[in-house]
């Protein structure tokens, strides 16, 4: 088993065969109180998990969003849209086995966005991005990745798994900034910096 922190620098992957990336957030009434609190909290934000698919520099597929298996053979697979935060556990989550991504795939980038017009970092409490070693079906949480709360930022890219050699390597990048909501090339050009 693997730990994983930012300041480490990247980890060999070496015999773990299965990975799992995963976002987690409850809804916020933000500042109102009262009905309207309990609206927004019932309503909830939507955050979105990506996971950017390069081949070199170039970003070549996403799993996220409406592409929840964009390579049809289950390789990168995403569990699907919850756009309300209410779920338990993970609310997003981006599964990777690693001997069935195809050999021109180089490197995949996981970002969560607020990337729906009127969704927010700021609209939700505890987010939370978790790595897994999901490898023969025993899944081990590796990492967990608290976002900072200070700032206007409504994208973080959370970590990049690369191959090194016929091995796949994995850093936490926790990096943060800022895309145009609604934007699918701001949020790619967002991963790729």
């Amino acid at each position: 088993m693997i730990t994983l922190k930012k300041e480490d620098g990247a980890a060999d992957l070496g015999g773990i065969t299965k990975m799992s990336v995963g976002v987690s957030w409850d809804p916020s009434a933000g500042s109102s109180g009262g009905i309207l609190g309990i609206a927004r909290r019932k309503k909830g934000v939507d955050l979105d998990l990506i996971a950017v698919l390069m081949q070199g520099s170039e970003p070549v597929r996403f799993a996220g969003l409406d592409s929840l298996d964009p390579f049809g053979n289950g390789s990168v697979q995403h569990t699907g849209d919850e756009q309300t935060g209410a779920a338990s556990g993970d609310d997003e989550t981006v599964h990777v086995t690693f001997a069935n991504v195809p050999p021109a795939i180089d490197g995949i980038i996981f970002v969560a966005a607020a990337f729906k017009k009127g969704s927010s970092f700021e609209k939700a409490n505890n987010v939370s991005f978790k790595i897994y070693d999901a490898t023969g079906g025993n899944t081990q949480q590796v990492a967990d990745i608290w976002p900072s709360l200070l700032g206007a930022d409504n994208a973080n890219a959370i970590a990049r798994a690369f191959r090194s050699g016929p091995a796949w390597q994995l850093e936490v990048l926790d990096r943060k900034g800022k895309v145009k909501q609604g934007d699918m090339q701001a949020l790619l050009r967002f991963a790729m910096a």
